[in-house]
């Protein structure tokens, strides 16, 4: 019974949070902010505001496959977003203009973050493999060398939700200081912003079980 409720978890947690994203969306994406920028143009007004003037700002195809590219230096907005003038989008543009600003800032987590990924990747890819190995010949230090790989993919999720959620607090203070919405728009923002962070949320929240779970095992098989 506990198993079937675990894996109920792992199916409910991340379905509930994608759909309050798209929820909050959709809703929002219908509701036009004050200001008439559009995402586009809100997120080259706070970079310009910050000085962030060699930080580019690009369409991109797909629906909320908005992101920062470090590496570029380029916000990409989904198309969407870029032409359109809904809070939805201007939050989402602030966010994503967020993460510019850590990196200009070197924001800690956002550098440790960076240091993690060819890690987390290869964690991602290796663990299943060494755990899946280590299960069905009962190899205890093959599962445990997966869980190690493992527990680097999870500190990733975890080091990702201080990233997220700072991104979002500067997206809202910068909107909130530059007048791009107004008081009565706070509320509505905030929506978007905080629904966007469940995603993150529901993922690190689902790695830790996955890791725990695992863990338990590898207990269990050393006391047999």
């Amino acid at each position: 019974m506990m198993f079937i409720v675990y894996f109920i978890l792992l199916l409910v947690i991340p379905l509930w949070a994608q759909s309050k994203v798209k929820s909050a969306y959709r809703k929002y994406s219908q509701v036009h902010a004050s200001s008439g920028l559009t995402g586009a143009e809100v997120a080259r007004k706070i970079l310009n505001d910050n000085g962030l003037f060699d930080v580019r700002v690009e369409e991109t195809r797909g629906k909320l496959t908005d992101h920062y590219d470090p590496r570029s230096k380029v916000v990409r907005l989904s198309t969407d977003n870029f032409y359109g003038t809904s809070v939805a989008g201007a939050a989402i543009a602030a966010h994503e203009v967020g993460h510019a600003i850590q990196d200009a800032e070197e924001y800690a987590f956002l550098r440790f973050r960076h240091s993690l990924v060819p890690v987390a990747n290869f964690g991602s890819n290796a663990s299943f493999f060494f755990i899946l190995a280590g299960i069905i010949m009962g190899a205890s230090g093959m599962l445990l060398l997966g869980i190690v790989f493992m527990a680097a993919a999870v500190l990733f999720q975890l080091v990702t939700l201080p990233v997220e959620f700072d991104a979002s607090n500067r997206a809202m203070s910068q909107m909130v200081s530059t007048g791009i919405i107004r008081n009565d728009e706070e509320r509505e923002t905030k929506k978007v912003l905080n629904a966007a962070a469940l995603t993150y949320v529901a993922a690190a929240v689902v790695a830790v079980l996955e890791l725990v779970r695992f863990i338990l095992m590898y207990v269990g098989m050393n006391d047999d």
